[in-house]
């Protein structure tokens, strides 16, 4: 793989490494005929993103050497990010980046072509990987936002840097409302400040939702796409479904397009006044099947296919459990054993006074694509249930 970027195009092709760099640890390349394609996802897989430039994009661009198979790389965000950390010097002192692959010596090669004769070259180490690949579809959700990047970077500025998650409602007179999610204290006493901003629907080129419908969803990766978004001067879409269904956060151009897909909360923040939110719906128990052996790593199950649902508990770290496979391809919380339900009972007698309740995301399906010589029957679809969330 071999690519040329110049111009204004490389500080564009930095601050998308910074948006993913807000989400995973680990980054994906992978060289397409339709562009080269970056992925990441976090630690628990509550939070997928992934930027695809276009061919048009680089000034050179070459997916594989002809005669041999494209390269997939994974390698580590904190060393793509290092060579992109100082958008502003790539703006002013980068004329040209190179950026190539190397099968034998398990290298990808970046190289910034700068003012005056000056060139840095980086030598990156990767490992071959499967393709990374989240399982969602735009069209399926029912409610869809378009607006002008800069509007709602614009209405998330009030909000303190350290809030994890925002509600995003449609509120009475189609109003957007922007709201900091606030969790249920134990200790009625303690009343935290609450920042609510409401968009007028004339400031969207598109809403398509009824009153009452709302989502929670982490707000650093949000802010990341919206920074991104904006600087690129780009409308940013929200697809979003029912609380605890995964939201699809997209901008589109034509030499590039993005997808974020974020976990939500499977409850609305019911403090709201302007949001007459719904009660939120409680399905029936369903029975789990025997535990299966922890997934240690969802790129190297050698498998073509599967999905992933995993349900992110903010709590105790004990709480911590294996894998279960579900009879039931929807999303519901694994049935209780009457041992684990002492253990829990226990665990609520000796919580602190004050402490939150946990949240409950509902998390994304991701598929790690093989070769179609090793295609299964089927996607197994598998629960599971994790303590550390992303915040």
């Amino acid at each position: 793989m071999k690519c040329v970027i110049t111009g204004g195009n490389v500080k564009v092709l930095g601050k998308a490494v910074h948006s993913l760099s807000r989400i995973g640890e680990e980054l994906y390349l992978e060289p397409l005929e339709d562009g080269l394609s970056l992925r990441t996802v976090n630690s628990s897989r509550s939070a997928y993103a992934c930027f695809l430039f276009a061919p048009l994009f680089f000034q050179l661009y070459q997916a594989a050497t002809p005669g041999q198979d494209p390269l997939r790389c994974k390698i580590l965000m904190k060393s793509f990010l290092s060579v992109f950390r100082s958008l502003a010097m790539l703006e002013k002192t980068v004329e040209k980046c190179c950026i190539s692959m190397n099968g034998r010596s398990s290298r990808l090669v970046v190289q910034l072509h700068c003012k005056y004769g000056v060139r840095k070259t980086h030598n990156l180490s990767f490992q071959d990987c499967e393709s990374l690949q989240a399982v969602f579809d735009p069209a399926s959700c029912p409610h869809l936002l378009r607006a002008p990047a800069k509007v709602l970077g614009e209405a998330v500025l009030p909000f303190p840097p350290a809030l994890a998650e925002v509600t995003l409602g449609i509120g009475r007179g189609r109003r957007v409302i922007l709201r900091s999610y606030q969790e249920e204290e134990a200790d009625s006493t303690i009343k935290a400040m609450v920042t609510e901003m409401s968009i007028g629907q004339e400031d969207f080129q598109q809403l398509q939702a009824e009153e009452g419908v709302a989502i929670t969803f982490c707000l650093k990766e949000f802010r990341g796409l919206l920074s991104f978004a904006e600087s690129a001067n780009l409308s940013l879409s929200i697809h979003f479904d029912a609380p605890g269904r995964p939201a699809i956060f997209a901008i589109k151009d034509s030499l590039l397009d993005g997808h974020f897909v974020l976990a939500t909360l499977s409850e609305p923040n019911p403090n709201s006044q302007d949001l007459p939110f719904p009660e939120p719906r409680r399905p029936a128990p369903q029975h789990q099947a025997h535990s299966t052996p922890q997934l240690d790593d969802f790129a190297s199950d050698d498998i073509d296919s599967y999905m992933i649902a995993m349900e992110t508990t903010v709590g105790s770290e004990s709480s911590r459990t294996l894998p279960s496979i579900s009879l039931s391809p929807g999303l519901q919380r694994p049935c209780n054993s009457e041992e684990e339900e002492e253990d829990e009972a226990e665990a609520e007698q000796s919580t602190v006074p004050g402490t939150p309740p946990p949240k409950k995301f509902r998390s994304l399906f991701f598929g790690s694509i093989l070769a179609p010589a090793h295609s299964p029957l089927g996607p197994s679809p598998v629960l599971a249930e994790d303590s550390e969330g992303e915040g």
